[in-house]
């Protein structure tokens, strides 16, 4: 078998999807400006509505006829860097040339996940008042996670989550048809909403990823609750949960139909976990123990929009979808086992309405946090590029299943997120002051906040001119050390004159914390002025590592010393032991498989390996995986904040001594001490190496400029197709 490139089964995909007649001849988008008639409602039983749901096809009402469509876009968070979402800090500028990018990829579907204040929806107004073709709105109600933690139960509180869940809702509905004003709340949208965009929003969105012990212990508290009777939305062998679902949807659907004589189509948010389907090889029970399922939830004849199954649905999670016997026999095309098209086949035959992937993508993130072992489509360690290759990789499966959309997560990088792996490494309250690579959850967008207002501090791609302004911090007879930072990375150049890459090997040593770290590398025959607390070391492209000192290696002491996942080492507690660890990051604990009765043994991967590239965007041979570059003797290195134990660059925040404070703890921090070494081989350092202070200003607010990935080039052709290839189907 001829097994092909990803680069070339993307060439085929987007073939496929752009059809023959495709290749004959180009299909235009339409030229004129978005009309009262582009945004004229159709009629029925007493209802205006632009959307509507027929068997499993989903339609907008344009141009005076009811065209069926597949759904096209993008997911919207609510940041940008320097601020979380509660904060609202992005502006109706920001949207507005967000918007002109999202169009310009031929993405037609924005979703956002709750109440954004009036730039949003102002900004929307006015895009599509001239736009060429109009962005259509998904919109998302939010549910006080806080509330779902503290009561565990919709119906608790005489009904506070779901009256608190139906009454943002009704302020959504005046807000579509601009008559709303909302008081100031921390953390909540406010301000006077007064445009009207209800000709552009097709769809609600309702609820958020739902916690199975939610969902259970909702069913257990209320058995009774069986089923609901409404005048739009009605229930069929519900459980108690799929009725609080109904009971709020059809709140929001008679609000909207009694004041505003409009209607449109509904859906509620479900992930995988939640779903209607069996795993039987679902390791974590908490994955599989609760079902929410709306095909027990009924549109009446009054409700002419209609109702839609609405699903964040990714390739590497659930763990099941990597060991789930069945899935593993799919093999598509291309001779490849794909278990993300079995899923999409079995939850499709479940359901009798449209079906939308309203989240679905990878990050182009340095870091990862879970693995699809047979695709390899990873939450994480992608570069742009691939990213881009695998969401249409995932596209094409989600069209070829007769899903009705795909909503890509997500548009723009997310600063503030958190991961699993990592999120015990930083502090909370400073995640949006700083960009940190190794949290996945991070880097999804289609878009990226680099650092820098202009430019970051340094590009490593091999051309060193960007440090001709810069000082060395330290001169030896191998050569100069140079240091620069930004909001992401700590950057080092070492400028020699005879390093051979090949045959040498590069040393930098660096010391981030007082009255720790190694003095000599134990069988290496190097000795440090300081105590190191970690080691760059360049030995080749094959064999290029970030280590840290055992006494200092938070992996370490998470996962041995504090959860008793992985055995101690008892020498890793001694200081200034010489030894440097391989930087590893957690992928799984120990995990029990019941279909094969096997069980998986904890697993981690080296997040530590340098990967030698080009890390500068303007270049042909970009690569965003890239941690450094050799050329002409010269060696560029950029290494994320948090490989280096920092807790908050913003704040010069570091972990403390583990062991003294019985716990990963933050501490300042004044700089680093950092030397460099090269060896030659055969020979043996005769002397420590000079290591030489360098810090940086801390900072309040982060600058940064926007920069669309190759993956948005990508994901934009592939968009394009698909218009072209149902233009062609007319």
């Amino acid at each position: 078998m001829i097994r092909m490139s990803r680069k070339q089964k993307l060439a085929v995909r987007i073939f496929a999807l752009l059809g023959a007649t495709a290749v004959l001849m180009v299909f235009m988008r339409y030229n004129n400006a978005v009309t009262e008639a582009d945004a004229a409602f159709y009629e029925e039983r007493g209802l205006s509505f632009i959307s509507k749901t027929d068997g499993k096809e989903f339609s907008i009402y344009r141009d005076n006829e009811w065209q069926n469509e597949f759904l096209e876009g993008v997911n919207i968070g609510a940041a940008k860097p320097g601020y979380f979402p509660g904060e609202l800090g992005i502006t109706e500028e920001d949207y507005l040339r967000w918007f002109g990018y999202i169009s310009d990829m031929h993405a037609e579907v924005i979703r956002v996940y709750t109440t954004l204040d009036p730039a949003f929806y102002n900004a929307l107004y006015e895009f599509n008042r001239t736009a060429e073709q109009p962005l259509y709105l998904m919109q998302g109600v939010w549910i006080n996670e806080e509330d779902i933690a503290t009561l565990q139960d919709a119906f608790a509180e005489d009904e506070k989550i779901k009256q608190d869940f139906v009454a943002d809702a009704k302020n959504l509905v005046d807000i579509f048809h601009g008559n709303a004003v909302l008081p100031e709340k921390p953390g909540f949208a406010s301000g006077e909403y007064t445009k009207d965009i209800s000709p552009y929003v097709i769809g609600w969105i309702m609820g958020i990823e739902w916690d199975p012990a939610f969902v259970e212990t909702t069913n257990l508290n209320s058995p009774g609750k069986t089923s609901f009777s409404g005048e739009y939305l009605y229930t069929e062998d519900a459980s108690p949960f799929e009725v609080f679902l109904s009971e709020a949807g059809d709140a929001v659907l008679r609000y909207e139909a009694e004041e505003y004589r409009t209607t449109r189509a509904l859906g509620f948010t479900n992930w995988v976990t939640t779903d209607m389907l069996e795993h039987p090889s679902e390791p974590y029970e908490k994955e599989d123990k609760a079902v929410v399922n709306t095909e027990h939830i009924k549109a009446r004849s009054s409700f002419p929009a209609g109702l839609f199954a609405a699903y964040h649905i990714y390739p590497y999670y659930p763990d099941f979808l990597s060991y789930e016997e069945e899935y593993i026999q799919d093999v598509d095309e291309n001779g490849e086992i794909n278990t993300y098209r079995a899923y999409l086949e079995d939850l499709m035959a479940e359901h009798t309405v449209p079906v939308l992937v309203a989240e679905f993508g990878v990050p182009a993130s340095r870091g990862k946090a879970h693995e699809s072992l047979y695709s390899g489509y990873d939450q994480g360690n992608h570069d742009e590029t691939e990213q881009g290759e695998i969401v249409v990789d995932l596209l094409q499966d989600i069209h070829s299943e007769g899903y009705c959309g795909g909503l890509v997560f997500t548009w723009q990088d997310e600063w503030f997120k958190r991961t699993w792996n990592t999120m015990d490494f930083d502090l909370a309250d400073r995640r949006a002051y700083w960009s940190n690579p190794q949290t996945n959850e991070q880097e999804f967008g289609l878009m990226a906040f680099d650092p820098g207002e202009e430019a970051s501090a340094r590009y490593v791609d091999g051309d060193i001119s960007d440090w001709s302004k810069t000082e060395p911090i330290a001169e030896t007879t191998d050569g100069a050390l140079y240091a620069a930072s930004d909001e992401k990375y700590l950057y080092l150049m070492v400028a020699t004159e005879g390093f051979d890459f090949g045959a040498d090997t590069l040393c930098i040593p660096i010391d981030t914390i007082a009255d720790q770290g190694n003095t000599a590398a134990a069988g290496q025959q190097l000795q440090f002025s300081s105590g190191a607390d970690f080691m760059v070391r360049i030995a080749g492209a094959d064999d290029a590592r970030i280590l840290v000192d055992a006494y200092y290696d938070s992996f370490h002491y998470l996962y041995a010393e504090q959860l008793g996942m992985i055995d101690k080492n008892s020498a890793f507690a001694v200081k200034d032991s010489g030894i440097f660890n391989p930087m590893l990051h957690c992928l799984s604990r120990e995990i029990f498989l019941p279909a094969s009765q096997q069980t998986l043994p904890f697993s981690s991967y080296e997040t530590g390996l340098l990967s030698l590239g080009d890390a500068n965007p303007e270049h042909e041979a970009y690569d965003s995986l890239t941690d450094y570059a050799v050329k002409d003797g010269n060696v560029e290195i950029r290494i994320p904040w948090q490989l280096l134990n920092v807790m908050d660059p913003s704040t010069k925040q570091i972990m403390g001594d583990h062991y003294e404070n019985g716990k990963i703890q933050a501490q300042a921090t004044d700089g680093f001490k950092i030397g460099m070494a090269v060896q030659k081989s055969g020979e043996l350092a005769t002397s420590p190496v000079k290591m030489a202070k360098y810090t940086w200003e801390a900072w309040d607010m982060p600058t940064y400029h926007e920069r669309l990935k190759p993956s948005y080039y990508i994901i934009q052709e592939a968009f394009e197709a698909l218009d072209e290839h149902a233009a062609s189907a007319e």
